[in-house]
C-alpha cells in the first residue's frame, strides 16, 4: 500500500484468480484511462490498451489520474484490436457497448474473463461488434436523457459486478 489510511477496513473478498482483464480499444482521453488504470490496480485486473490511442502512454494527466498506483497495475499495450485478440486467446471475452442489448448482468461472469470497451467518442467498430453478436452486452441506461456512461464509469459498473459475482461463488473464509 503507498500511503497509510487510518479509516481503510479490510473487507473480506477473495480475489478471482486468474484475474479479470480489461481492454480499453483506442481509448481518446487520458483522465479516463488513468481511472480505469487506477481501478485496475485497486481490483487486481489486468489493463490491456489497444492503438492507436488519442495520447501518448506517457502523458501527463493520464499519469496524475493513475496517481502513485502505475507500479500496482498489470498493463499491456498492444498494436491493433487483432493482436490483442491473437495475444489473449483463448480467453473469454464480452464486448461492452450502447449497442448490447444483452444486459451485462445476464453473463455469468468467470475468473480470466476479457471486457472490452471502445472509445470515448465512437465507442468498438460496428465491423467488431457485428462479427460477435452473442458475446455485445450493454449496461442500461435513459437513452432519452445521455447517450452513454463515462468509459471509467462504465469500466467500473462492469469490473464490480463481475467481481460480484465471482466473489458469491466463491465467498471469503
Amino acid at each position: 500500500m503507498k500511503h497509510a489510511h487510518s479509516r481503510k477496513a479490510e473487507i473480506p473478498f477473495r480475489w478471482p484468480t486468474p484475474p479479470l482483464r480489461v481492454a480499453l480499444v483506442s481509448p481518446e482521453i487520458p483522465p479516463n484511462t488513468g481511472n480505469i488504470a487506477r481501478l485496475c490496480a485497486a481490483t487486481g485486473t489486468h489493463l490491456h490498451l489497444v492503438e492507436p490511442m488519442g495520447f501518448p502512454i506517457d502523458d501527463a494527466k493520464l499519469r496524475r489520474a493513475g496517481l502513485d498506483y502505475w507500479d500496482s497495475v498489470v498493463m499491456a499495450v498492444h498494436p491493433s484490436f487483432d493482436a490483442l485478440m491473437t495475444t489473449l486467446a483463448p480467453a473469454r471475452f464480452f464486448f461492452f457497448s450502447t449497442a448490447g442489448s444483452t444486459p451485462y448482468t445476464s453473463i455469468h461472469f468467470k475468473p480470466g474473463d476479457l471486457l472490452i470497451f471502445g472509445s470515448e467518442t465512437r465507442g468498438l467498430p460496428d465491423e467488431v461488434l457485428a462479427a460477435y453478436p452473442d458475446r455485445v452486452v450493454g449496461i442500461p441506461i435513459q437513452t432519452n436523457h445521455v447517450r452513454s456512461l463515462n468509459l471509467s464509469s462504465a469500466v467500473a459498473v462492469a469490473v464490480y459486478e463481475a467481481l460480484r459475482q465471482i466473489n458469491g461463488e466463491h465467498p471469503p473464509s
